[in-house]
């Protein structure tokens, strides 16, 4: 196989669709105040004052280092395991409440976080879970 025909397989598009999402779900935070509220107006406010703020800057950050490793294809499991921690995290604290469907049948649900931690299952074992 080429690198070329390489680079475009269908795990390499889940894999960089996935950097996509983690990286348009962080990045405009770090400019638009969206991790300050995140932690402050949200994370302090359930539970975990005085330490939202940092938290709430892990995540993001998860976020980007996992979106680094699928890109230079390094450490998949690792940046999978990071991001489905924070997928189950949200579906725990935010999701489960609201429903499964995120639009539609409902609001904010956890249809979408399930959707990405299928994701980076197969992207983790893309032959599957048995050998």
């Amino acid at each position: 196989m080429t690198k070329l025909k390489a680079a475009f397989t269908g795990l390499s598009l889940l894999r960089y669709a996935m950097v996509v999402i983690l990286l348009t779900h962080s990045i405009p935070g770090f400019f638009n105040g969206g991790v300050h509220d995140f932690g402050e107006l949200y994370l302090n406010q359930v539970g975990f004052a005085p330490i939202g703020i940092p938290i709430a800057w892990a995540v993001k950050l998860s976020h980007v280092v996992s979106a680094v490793l699928l890109v230079i294809n390094k450490y998949i499991k690792l940046a999978c395991l990071m991001a489905i921690f924070v997928f189950i995290v949200g579906i725990i604290m935010i999701h489960f409440k609201e429903g499964w469907f995120v639009v539609g049948g409902g609001r904010n649900g956890m249809e979408y976080n399930f959707l990405l931690i299928c994701v980076c299952l197969a992207i983790m074992y893309p032959t599957g879970f048995v050998k």
